[in-house]
């Protein structure tokens, strides 16, 4: 889309492509400065969970300005880190007391890597370097969390830049025609796992990071039943470091705070930034268990850090959003507003065969266009069905988010996850507008398939 009579940009992103200029955002809804009124039905980049602007987190943002904006830790610790650190400590698993703030998710991740391979360090196992992840996965844009990453087109580039990592299969049921109800199917994806530990060697595989529920990469995979509880069995056999990802999934939007207690289990590391301060600041965090810290610690520290680690305005943004999530019972939202969301995207495969699957949990949700449900076979590439969705969504004014399921070279999935403070007549807009998208969209596949 091109803008027209705008100036030049001196800013540069992924492409040329501009867009309107944004004027204000105000709950689910955001309006470019011509007043046209967009429903944000991805929260920005499943970021903006409690919506936009408000009151209360601005109020308390407002109150630390006042205060100070910054504090390097190294010269002061500060009063809105330490009451977020407690509070992110007491809603994780037991265990995992020592929170190391970042601004973002591929900080989060790199910081969880590098002090996995310190603590083997200190506890006498320098031979242990190989942290595995799943193709596909997306793990965040610096070097080390690239190296996690199983997505070519993000990857390939820099291929002769990274350490490769290895990787496994994700656990896809859908594409393999496995039945992700069964405990069975959950146990076949999880012994990958053991199977590539065993390749590599166990005495130098480091760790394993996982998405408890998937997503640019996977488009909201959840994972099979009994696979989250399998992986861990596999971990705690070998020595090995779990990781959970919650970069995306934490923060209330699956209905749960952390995606991974919808199966009960516990991680040594956990990582969350997008959904933590929701948009208001920048924002994450690396969560580790006392057992992988204190060792660290006993030999002279963690060799890590970011200028803004710990930075008091956001993190009394993010204080505030994690307390209105709690007060507002936003996740209870999330989790009624995605069934019913989920139910009526559902409801869409009977209008449109080309929808294949529906999947995700609470308000982290995605469907997948195919050229054929049977096979499960991708629409042509060329079609572009990924990106030319979104912009017909766009053109309604609905903010949808895609990305390529099949390792980013081919597939087409798209996450429908608006703010968690959605109401039911917002559902009903952002389903007028998909559906007059898909509409529209239909005609060109049928077309394509047919050529």
């Amino acid at each position: 889309m091109t803008t027209p009579n705008r100036q030049p940009s001196h800013l540069f992103y992924q492409t040329r492509r501009r867009r309107p200029m944004l004027d204000q955002a105000r709950g689910v809804y955001m309006w470019d400065v011509d007043g046209k009124r967009y429903l944000d039905g991805s929260s920005g980049a499943m970021v903006c969970n409690i919506g936009h602007s408000n009151e209360r987190v601005l109020e308390a943002m407002r109150r630390q300005m006042v205060k100070s904006t910054f504090g390097y830790r190294l010269h002061f610790e500060t009063e809105p880190a330490e009451r977020l650190a407690a509070k992110t400590a007491s809603l994780c698993p037991g265990g995992l007391n020592k929170v190391f703030f970042v601004s973002g998710g591929s900080e989060a991740v790199e910081s969880a890597i590098k002090l996995a391979r310190q603590w083997a360090i200190a506890v006498g196992e320098p031979q242990r370097y190989k942290v595995i992840s799943r193709y596909p996965s997306y793990h965040g844009s610096s070097l080390g969390a690239l190296a996690l990453t199983g997505y070519a087109p993000m990857t390939a580039p820099f291929d002769p830049m990274m350490r490769a990592m290895p990787k496994i299969p994700a656990p896809r049921a859908y594409l393999d025609g496995l039945d992700p109800t069964k405990e069975g199917t959950g146990h076949h994806y999880a012994n990958m796992l053991e199977e590539r530990i065993l390749q590599e060697g166990p005495e130098t595989v480091l760790g394993f990071i996982v998405e408890p529920v998937g997503g640019a990469s996977t488009g909201a995979l959840v994972p099979p039943t009994g696979y989250m509880a399998r992986i861990r069995e596999i971990c705690d056999r070998h020595g090995i470091l779990l990781i959970h990802d919650e970069v995306m999934t934490g923060g209330g939007r699956t209905g749960r705070f952390w995606g991974a207690e919808h199966w009960g289990v516990a991680p040594d590391i956990l990582v969350i930034s997008k959904g933590f301060a929701a948009g208001y600041a920048p924002l994450g965090a690396m969560v580790a268990h006392d057992r992988v810290v204190e060792p660290v610690l006993d030999k002279g520290g963690f060799i890590h850090g970011y200028t803004y680690a710990g930075n008091p305005l956001a993190c009394a943004a993010g204080l505030a959003v994690v307390e209105e999530i709690e007060t507002q019972g936003l996740m209870a939202n999330a989790e009624r507003m995605g069934n019913e969301l989920k139910r009526r995207l559902k409801g869409l495969m009977d209008r449109y065969d080309f929808i294949g699957d529906v999947r995700g949990s609470g308000l982290l949700l995605a469907f997948e266009l195919v050229a054929d449900r049977r096979t499960m076979a991708p629409l042509p590439k060329g079609l572009n069905a990924f990106d030319r969705l979104v912009e017909l969504a766009y053109e309604r004014g609905l903010i949808i988010y895609s990305r390529r399921t099949r390792g980013g070279l081919e597939g087409d999935h798209f996450l429908v996850c608006p703010p968690m403070i959605v109401e039911e007549s917002h559902l009903d807009e952002i389903m007028a507008a998909l559906t007059a998208a898909l509409d529209e969209v239909a005609g060109e596949i049928k077309a394509s398939l047919a050529a």
